[in-house]
């Protein structure tokens, strides 16, 4: 699975979430197939964390994070412009989402933000709870670019 490219992969949970959502819609209504979309992609965002934290076998720090970016933006899956790249610090902007653009051929838009973007902090969550990430504004929404800020928490 680690061979890959992460958007390959959510184009494949996708299809299958959205026939689950539409289920759930159906059955229960939209607000609590969303929750229960949310829930189950945070789950999964935070498990990949825990995940990619093993195979460091240290406490993973920004630099670790900066490492491992490539794999979202595999595939030109992310355009990135890089502003800061330190291990307390990391900032960057997104300035095209093929996740997005994805999410809305598939006819996903309205909750793609459940299947990608809030997937961004649960990552870090389950790879080191001492990161944080700030986030302003995604493409996802509309905006013209997503603002990442991760931090190191203050101990």
């Amino acid at each position: 699975m680690k061979d890959i490219p992460i958007i390959e992969r959510r184009r494949i949970e996708a299809m299958i979430l959205k026939h689950v959502f539409e289920v759930i819609c159906e059955r229960s209504g939209q607000q609590e197939a969303e929750e229960v979309i949310g829930e189950t992609c945070s789950r999964s965002a935070i498990e990949q964390g825990k995940a990619l934290a093993a195979d460091l076998g240290h406490a993973p720090n920004l630099s670790d994070f900066a490492d491992i970016l490539p794999n979202w933006t595999k595939e030109d899956a992310l355009e990135i412009e890089t502003l800061v790249t330190e291990p307390e610090r990391m900032e960057f902007n997104v300035t095209r989402c093929r996740y997005a653009e994805m999410y809305k051929e598939m006819g996903m838009g309205d909750i793609g933000h459940l299947l990608s973007c809030n997937r961004d902090g649960d990552f870090c969550i389950g790879y080191n709870p001492d990161i944080e990430l700030t986030r302003s504004q995604t493409i996802m929404k509309g905006a013209s670019h997503c603002d990442f800020r991760y931090k190191m928490k203050d101990n």
